[in-house]
């Protein structure tokens, strides 16, 4: 989803004033929330605007793929609106254009004690709060539990460093893949991920390209050494993640990455993949750190009603409404207390029946999977071009045009060379991609 899926735009009517008195108005968009939320983000209106009696907020959905053109749009002809839910790669391209207003100056003393630390901090970009965390998703390990016996295997692996013999066993004693990661460069930024897991920092302070080290020229070999000895579908240079999920709902890829939600979707399309799979951790590294996906909320530069779109961030985001979402959406709340209360009710629930038990067990790993999470590829500007280039320059390696070795050079001249006509001489606080 945006829920990370598209719908329909679903403003809210603006509400009359209260007894002839003038009223403000904050406008908020969220990003494919409607009609399934609208439920729960009406409600969340009614509380805010309880407490808030001269202001009202007008509520659009916004399908997710047209925000950057309606927002960027908005902000140029300055109708923005005063409260955005941002995809976290658009609001840090936002912001690196002045779009975004530093938080930081409005918020309440102790707001991110309130957050989980980690991911409180990946909603920064060079020293600014561009935006306040909402919610929350991480990818777990899903798989085809008859694939892996035939395999004789009893688990998928844990590590990267395990996958490649177990990608030829499957390969080898069922002929089926084992996985899929697609190096398509505008598709999913797992492999970037994975880089970044395997050890590797992507960028340095001054936003330039720090991954030819060993551990950069290992993660690229890893990668192409699986495609070139066939234990990686041929598509994965051509088609995108979706790409996987229609494997593994076929019965030809052992696993899939992806989080709880996906599990209705495969019980409604494939009843009978669902009966045989399981659910696991997360692929990670030797630090142990899992990726999480980030949902955020920012507030353009030109809102003449900055404090009050804050205001009504901070309640969408407090304890209660953060787990009632979670709930609601089965996602992961980035309020602390929330995430605590998610797992004292998860602990105690007892499901009824096969398909809400392995829905149960596969949040509960979602929740202890969020501990030792964080956003491995923080949103930068140029993020997505980073990726591109790092994926076409592998899909060479992949494809024995040149040595992977080669392919990492090529990669890090052609970045370096856009990095320096971008930002000549502007740091950031910390590297990209660093431990």
């Amino acid at each position: 989803m945006a829920l990370l899926a598209s719908c329909a735009s679903s403003p809210t009517p603006p509400a009359p004033a209260r007894g002839g008195a003038t009223t403000r108005q904050i406008s908020v968009w969220t990003l494919d929330l409607a009609p399934r939320f609208n439920g729960f983000l009406r409600q969340t209106i009614r509380d805010w605007e309880g407490s808030q009696p001269a202001t009202r907020v007008r509520w659009t959905d916004v399908p997710w793929s047209s925000v950057e053109r309606k927002l960027l749009a908005a902000v140029f002809a300055r109708t923005a609106p005063d409260l955005v839910n941002l995809n976290p790669l658009f609001g840090a391209n936002l912001a690196s254009k002045g779009g975004l207003r530093d938080l930081g100056p409005l918020l309440p003393p102790g707001a991110a004690d309130a957050y989980l630390p980690r991911i409180w901090k990946a909603a920064r970009q060079d020293g600014a709060q561009i935006a306040v965390p909402w919610y929350l998703t991480v990818r777990l390990t899903f798989a085809n539990s008859t694939l892996l016996r035939q395999a004789g295997l009893v688990a998928p692996p844990r590590s990267w460093e395990e996958v490649p013999a177990y990608a030829e066993a499957v390969r080898r004693r069922t002929g089926r893949y084992a996985l899929f990661v697609t190096v398509v460069p505008d598709d999913s930024a797992e492999l970037m991920e994975s880089m970044v897991q395997m050890g590797v920092q992507l960028l340095d302070d001054r936003h330039r390209a720090a991954f030819v080290t060993p551990a950069g020229r290992r993660a690229f070999a890893f990668w192409t050494d699986l495609y070139r000895r066939g234990l990686l579908p041929r598509e994965v240079l051509s088609q995108g993640y979706r790409r996987a999920i229609e494997l593994y709902q076929s019965g030809d890829l052992a696993q899939v990455a992806s989080g709880p939600d996906f599990l209705s979707n495969l019980q409604t399309n494939a009843p009978g993949i669902a009966a045989v799979t399981a659910p696991y951790p997360a692929l990670v590294g030797p630090d142990g750190r899992a990726n999480v996906a980030m949902m955020t909320l920012g507030v353009p530069r030109r809102s003449p009603m900055a404090a009050e779109a804050l205001d009504f961030a901070l309640m969408l985001t407090d304890a209660e409404h953060q787990l009632a979402f979670a709930e609601e959406a089965r996602v992961l709340p980035s309020s602390r207390v929330a995430l605590q209360r998610l797992q004292q009710r998860l602990a105690v629930e007892r499901p009824r029946g096969s398909r809400e038990a392995l829905v149960h067990r596969a949040r509960l790993l979602s929740t202890s999977t969020l501990e030792q999470g964080e956003v491995l590829v923080p949103p930068t500007p140029g993020i997505k071009r980073l990726q591109a280039i790092l994926y076409t320059q592998l899909q060479r390696a992949m494809l024995a045009q040149v040595s992977s070795d080669d392919a990492l050079a090529a990669a890090a001249a052609e970045w370096n060379q856009y990095a320096a006509a971008r930002w000549p001489e502007a740091p950031l606080a910390k590297g990209l991609g660093s431990p």
